[in-house]
């Protein structure tokens, strides 16, 4: 009974080890593909590899750029106050009223509005699975960041959870506001963004 009990349980501790390392090598897999998709701005198939909580998000953002005046606009974290602009400023009216969460993120990263700055050599190195989800260290240049982005398993399949990367952003959106103030930092990453013949008023509802 001893002997039955023992390889019993190395024979679940095989398994579970194996499968262990069967998903990481298929998050960084995920990861990998999003990010090669990315940089060919291919929004079509980089979505593939995204998770649903990142385009609930973007379908939220585009609620707000449809819908919100200056007063809702204000009163969002200074993160999302910038994607809202962003999105007034890169997206033409008629698109932003017709699209969802799906289609806004698909046209951001076919247009490059998603940022490639370094993702050529990101990667993902030490990963921590829990069940059907899991954290994974970003590696930049192969030398580990602090700072981890988060993927989910949603039909078996384990997906990026692109908002995991919104507080590296964040931070240097901050860092900006610290140095220049919030009104500068807005202004200037808006009319960096922008298209010459778009007119739309930022601040208002789209019509």
């Amino acid at each position: 009974m001893k002997i039955i009990l023992t390889t019993t349980y190395f024979l679940i501790l095989t398994v579970s080890i194996y499968a262990q390392a069967n998903d990481e090598e298929l998050i960084r897999t995920c990861f990998d593909r999003y990010r090669h998709f990315l940089l060919a701005e291919n929004g079509e198939e980089a979505i593939k590899f995204v998770d649903s909580h990142s385009i609930d998000y973007y379908g939220d953002l585009q609620e707000l750029a449809k819908n919100a005046d200056s007063l809702t606009i204000e009163s969002l974290p200074i993160f999302d106050r910038v994607m809202v602009l962003t999105v007034r400023v890169m997206v033409p009216k008629e698109d932003i009223l017709e699209f969802d969460g799906q289609s806004l993120l698909t046209y951001a990263i076919n247009n490059g509005m998603i940022g490639k700055q370094n993702q050529g050599s990101l990667m993902i190195g030490q990963v921590n699975v829990d069940q059907n989800s899991a954290q994974g260290k970003l590696l930049l240049d192969q030398i580990e960041s602090p700072y981890s982005v988060h993927f989910n398993k949603e039909n078996g399949e384990w997906k990026y959870d692109l908002t995991s990367l919104f507080p590296l952003a964040d931070s240097y959106i901050r860092k900006m506001t610290d140095e220049f103030g919030e009104k500068w930092m807005i202004n200037a990453i808006v009319s960096a963004m922008a298209k010459e013949n778009n007119k739309n008023n930022l601040w208002n509802p789209i019509k």
